[in-house]
């Protein structure tokens, strides 16, 4: 873990990446605006917080089902330690997983999967089972039967706080 110290700034930059993400031509500019400092502050500060693990990645979350993706499983494996990371990059492979984390418990690799439905999941997960080279009988498949879709945003100001600069 880093010897973090944020500035106002880095506060306000971290709580603006998680929230409309700019759909610009240049979307560094459009946060650097929005949050009072120039472009090129935000790139290198960008870079420095993914640098320091603080923030992992910037992406989209997507609704599975408005894009067609309607099943969808959660895929815990056994893995021998030896064969994490061939199975990890079979995984990582697959075009309808979103997720893939390794955990300390004998169900030690899982991961999320979507398609657009029960037929096409079924012949993803019997092929992912396949091209890792485990047993059926060392994979949990938990189908989602009812979605929750829950939104995660960490406030790190008070409302109104870090709006122009610091």
């Amino acid at each position: 873990m880093t010897d973090w110290h944020p500035d106002t700034r880095d506060l306000r930059l971290l709580e603006v990446l998680q929230d409309d993400f700019p759909l610009a031509r240049r979307p560094w500019r459009a946060i650097g605006d929005r949050i009072g400092i120039p472009e090129d502050e935000v790139l290198r500060r960008v870079r420095r917080l993914t640098g320091e693990g603080i923030v992992l990645t910037i992406s989209p979350v997507l609704e599975s089902a408005r894009i067609g993706l309607l099943a969808t499983t959660l895929i815990g494996m056994r893995v021998p330690p030896d064969m994490v990371d061939g199975c990890a990059s079979v995984i990582n492979q697959e075009p309808g997983v979103s997720h893939n984390y390794l955990r300390d418990h004998s169900y030690n690799l899982w991961f999320t999967l979507a398609a657009r439905d029960n037929a096409a999941l079924s012949r993803s997960v019997d092929d992912i089972i396949a091209r890792t080279g485990l047993s059926p009988a060392d994979c949990l498949d938990l189908p989602a039967v009812r979605r929750f879709k829950i939104g995660v945003r960490f406030r790190f100001l008070p409302d109104g706080d870090g709006e122009g600069g610091a």
